[in-house]
């Protein structure tokens, strides 16, 4: 007869915190739509880790909705205008999103380190 060894998962702890992950339907926005995706959530910081077949699951759903494109999330400084302060579009987004440059922009504070640039 042979041993067997029942081997326990052991929990996972956040990398952030250390704290306890549970699982849990974790939620992402993406131009509009809701994803709810299983996961896994930290119960101190609320960091969420989303699984790699869990995130495909997700990706193969938005490239089917056509709302999956390039990452377009560049690092820019600001500059400092006589009239205030310029956020210049790098070009990699004006070609993607056809900009002219004489679009009408509506600019919003979304918290405390994020703004939103709206074409209007």
């Amino acid at each position: 007869m042979h041993n067997r060894i029942t081997r326990r998962k052991k929990n996972m702890k956040c990398h952030k915190c250390s704290g306890e992950l549970i699982e849990d339907d974790l939620t992402a926005e993406m131009d509009g739509y809701i994803f709810v995706i299983k996961g896994k959530k930290c119960i101190s910081c609320g960091e969420e880790i989303i699984g790699e077949k869990e995130g495909q699951r997700m990706v193969q759903a938005a490239k089917k909705l056509g709302v999956w494109g390039q990452p377009l999330k560049l690092h820019r400084k600001l500059s400092k205008s006589a009239r205030g302060t310029v956020l210049r579009i790098p070009t990699d987004i004006e070609t993607n999103m056809k900009l002219k440059g004489t679009e009408k922009v509506a600019i919003s504070k979304l918290g405390d380190k994020k703004i939103l640039v709206e074409i209007e």
